[in-house]
């Protein structure tokens, strides 16, 4: 039997290095958080061969006294924390006192530093582990660590690393998420002396994203605010068509710091449900801050998964707060002109300097204002106070004339944006009131009500504009071009219907089990075995979807019953495309998540095809009832239904403007 023994201490470095050290971008990530750490404002990085041969990172933060230099780069040795109870008050980015001992035992590590009230600084030299040379030295104010050679005494460690490049995308990405979680700071990235990132000092985060990924995703973005007592989610997300094929571009800040989490990456796709076709991501940079007691961070040792105290509220609040922003936003499909650049030409570019929207804080002020002074005095009966906040609904999302909040000199609202502003910001000053409160008994029922209206559609579409049009064309027997009020509207019959039907379909389930429609003979149904199996399995479940089925013999089943709306379906091919559904939903978690997808089948199935002739009175039909449903502007599956062309678009495409 093996002798227990104690490891060296060059080997316990060399674990927590394995732990904490995987490649050059985690020693960058933890060199630029000790930065941050220190308070510095401008932090610059410098790497050659993808961060293997050589790394440097400087900063002009507070600086480490030359007494504490050694102390700096030895194991478990830190100023951010006292005691075990500190663990749970943490308020820095480091905090384990791992990072600069394991990057020492794994490379040749210098490191220069100086403080504010110091005449000079000092060097320390440490070589694997051991330090190698320690003394005074002129600098300026800060640090500057340089890591050279990493992995030199782990070849095996060494081996696995990727090519330059590859290390260098893992470097830039890191630098990334750190520079958008700390928009006030400047980085700088340079690589081979070749710069990569120049990202000054940023007045806010929308600044700090245009400048890392371009300023037409930034213009893409749609704002997001919420607060839940102590706990704050804001940020950003972006319109369904800047999709991507990858989380990449899904970034979640905790107090400063860039985390994963699997519960709030769930909301966030359960956001976007319907809204993105299979196999696309959401691009989203969302923020939280709360109070440290509420989560742990000492549970990875690279600190980028922690543990919430609660997470279920919290998945809850990204998730209500997204829905509710997607339901008072115009989603649709927008054709932009193009740009100047794109064309050569001298004409106005499409994004007018002078036009210069009205802030949302103050339109939801505005908006809150008129509606407690059109309540007010009419709090004694519910009738009153309902027509008063109905008129002011009506009002503001219908007429074209609204009245608008004051706008500082030379401020407008752009052409085509008032009434989807309007819709957005009353929703949430409705919100905002219903929150509040106001001491009359039925006033929250009544913003409920309110709040439900703007929320569920009970309003005209954006993209088809506030009335019927008179003038629709079918093409090909596939689209539908009609007039908005804004332009010119492209419509994919199949794909409008489809969302339709499973709006229609997916409220009548949550109000109970679907109608039926009684079949006076039973239709005999031949199945394969396996669907016979899961039809018969699933029995109770098809009968909440309106299917009522009975063994009939072999593999054989009767089907008594089929959702009414659905009546132009065979009962056959209803009952195939429910079993269907299910087979591939088979391994998902959830009930509510099955049904779901059963839905989303149901809805392809039965609506309008492509290639199909309509009458004009089923075109009137179907764009009436796009505006009673929700999403109107993507069909269940993500695929955009409509595309809209601005009139101001198309001036620009005919060289009109």
């Amino acid at each position: 039997m093996a002798k227990i023994r104690r490891l060296p201490q060059s080997v316990i470095n060399k674990i927590a290095a394995g732990e904490v050290i995987e490649r050059p971008a985690s020693v960058v990530k933890e060199l630029v958080e000790n930065s941050l750490d220190a308070g510095a404002t401008r932090i610059d990085v410098a790497v050659a061969k993808g961060g293997i041969e050589f790394i440097r990172v400087a900063d002009n933060g507070c600086g480490i006294a030359f007494e504490d230099l050694e102390l700096a780069v030895a194991s478990h040795a830190t100023s951010k924390i006292g005691d075990a109870e500190d663990l749970f008050h943490v308020r820095t980015l480091g905090f384990r006192g791992e990072a600069l001992a394991s990057i020492a035992e794994v490379s040749h590590l210098r490191l220069r530093s100086r403080t504010p009230d110091s005449d000079s600084g000092g060097e320390i030299y440490v070589e694997g582990g051991l330090v190698r040379s320690l003394a005074p030295c002129g600098c300026p104010v800060g640090t500057v660590v340089e890591v050279r050679q990493l992995f030199f005494n782990t070849p095996v460690r060494r081996k696995f690393l990727r090519s330059t490049t590859t290390e260098l995308g893992h470097i830039s990405e890191t630098v990334a998420k750190l520079a958008l979680a700390h928009f006030r700071v400047h980085f700088t990235l340079t690589h081979n002396d070749r710069p990569v990132l120049q990202l000054p000092a940023a007045a806010g985060l929308l600044e700090r994203i245009a400048a890392l990924y371009g300023q037409d995703l930034a213009d893409s973005l749609i704002p997001v605010s919420s607060e839940d007592g102590p706990v704050r989610l804001y940020g950003y997300v972006a319109h369904p068509a800047f999709s991507r094929p990858n989380a990449k571009m899904q970034f979640l800040f905790l107090n400063g710091r860039a985390i994963r989490d699997r519960n709030l990456q769930h909301a966030l796709n359960e956001a976007y449900r319907g809204l993105l076709t299979v196999g696309r991501q959401p691009v989203a940079f969302l923020v939280l801050e709360m109070p440290p007691e509420m989560v742990d961070v000492n549970v990875h040792p690279t600190k980028q998964e922690v543990r919430f105290l609660d997470s279920g509220r919290l998945y809850s609040q990204l998730l209500g707060t997204l829905r509710r922003e997607f339901l008072s936003s115009d989603l649709s499909t927008r054709i932009p002109a193009p740009t100047p650049e794109q064309d050569g030409d001298s004409w106005r570019s499409p994004h007018d300097p002078e036009k210069v929207r009205a802030t949302r804080q103050q339109i939801v002020e505005w908006a809150k204002g008129e509606l407690q002074q059109r309540l007010a005095g009419n709090l004694a009966t519910g009738s009153e106070t309902a027509k008063a906040v109905s008129d002011f609904a009506h009002a503001s999302l219908y007429s074209s004339e609204t009245a608008r909040p004051a706008l500082r000199s030379g401020e407008t609202i752009a052409p085509g944006e008032q009434r989807a502003e309007h819709k957005r910001d009353l929703a949430t000053a409705v919100v905002e009131l219903r929150s509040a409160g106001s001491g009359a008994s039925d006033f929250g029922q009544t913003t409920e009500s309110l709040g439900r209206k703007v929320e569920q559609g009970a309003h005209p579409e954006l993209g088809l504009g506030s009335e019927a049009p008179a003038k629709v064309l079918q093409i090909h027997n596939r689209y539908l071009i009609t007039e908005s009020d804004e332009g010119l509207v492209v419509i994919d019959q199949h794909a409008l219907h489809e969302r339709i039907l499973y709006e229609q379909l997916r409220q009548s389930l949550q109000d109970g089990p679907l109608t039926t429609q009684q079949l006076l003979i039973p239709e005999p149904v031949d199945l394969s075995p396996v669907e016979a199996a899961l039809a018969l399995e699933n029995k109770e479940l098809l009968a909440e979807l309106g299917l009522s089925i009975e063994p009939f013999g072999g593999t054989t089943v009767l089907v008594h019953s089929y959702p009414a709306m659905l009546r132009h379906m065979s009962a056959g091919d209803l009952l195939r495309s429910v079993l269907a559904a299910l087979a591939e939903g088979r391994s998902q978690p959830d009930r509510a998540t099955l049904l779901d997808s059963i839905l989303h089948s149901l809805a392809c199935k039965a609506a309008i095809k492509a290639g199909e002739r309509l009458a004009p009175e089923q075109v009137r039909a179907l764009l009436e009832q796009s505006r009673q449903v929700l999403h109107s502007h993507h069909c269940p599956h993500g695929r955009p239904t409509m595309l809209v062309f601005s009139r101001e678009e198309l001036d620009r495409y005919f060289r009109r403007t």
